[in-house]
């Protein structure tokens, strides 16, 4: 149903609002930055529903997440258990926000183009990894100059050291003539500190590296906005 059916709960419509408070309006007029989350958000959704305006939908979103990082890290089941938004809508805000890790994970590619400095490698990986709600284990393929050539998804879901072996690690180094490997994986708990299960796992691949001569130069835990380096603690 349009949003200009769509009625606030003292029954007015969006489209009975003062052209300037109108979300698409007061976005032209005065640009994006000047507009709420709950009106941002509004724009994205494009209509509400039958009993709900778009700006109130928004609000619902945004109180049922907590926050828009809330809202960010729902899955596409949990954003349509909000009423008003189903498939179509739970889409389109998925891909904005996946769209902004992009972008944020590119800045941040652009001006670290040599992998050497842990804090720089996070800041690429941090928007990719801290919204996932499963652990997912990178290896990072780099080349003599220390610039990556390709990372690999080496395994997802909950890490072991029987789950993350040498051979998924290590054979895509040989293949693409890597000259290192940096480790990845995330923590969706937020625990920044490496598990004992960690320790085991980045003992084991370091292990292997020196054998194939293929050195591990870091093991990098992406924990929410935060991150952990075996490499800054000393731990390799």
């Amino acid at each position: 149903m349009e949003e200009k059916t769509n009625r606030k709960s003292n029954g007015q419509r969006i489209t009975d609002w003062p052209e300037d408070e109108r979300p698409r309006e007061k976005l032209i007029r005065f640009g994006a930055a000047h507009l709420s989350n709950a009106e941002l958000i509004a724009i994205l959704l494009g209509q509400g529903s039958q009993n709900a305006n778009a700006v109130q939908t928004a609000r619902m979103l945004i109180s049922r997440f907590s926050d828009v990082d809330g809202i960010a890290r729902a899955s596409l089941e949990e954003l349509q258990q909000v009423h008003g938004i189903g498939p179509a809508k739970a889409v389109t805000l998925l891909a904005a926000f996946q769209l902004y890790r992009n972008l944020q994970s590119e800045r941040a590619m652009k001006e670290s183009r040599v992998f050497s400095n842990p804090r720089r490698i996070a800041e690429i990986y941090i928007p990719k990894l801290s919204h996932k709600k499963k652990e997912s284990f990178y290896v990072l393929l780099l080349d003599s100059a220390m610039k990556l050539i390709r990372e690999v998804e080496v395994t997802r879901g909950l890490l072991n050291a029987s789950l993350v072996h040498p051979r998924e690690v290590f054979n895509p180094a040989i293949r693409d003539n890597a000259r290192g490997v940096i480790l990845m994986h995330n923590h969706p708990s937020g625990q920044k500190e490496a598990s004992p299960e960690d320790r085991r796992i980045t003992e084991k691949l370091v292990q292997s590296g020196e054998l194939l001569d293929i050195p591990v130069y870091d093991h990098i835990i992406i924990a929410g906005d935060g991150y952990f380096s075996f490499k800054e603690h000393n731990l390799l």
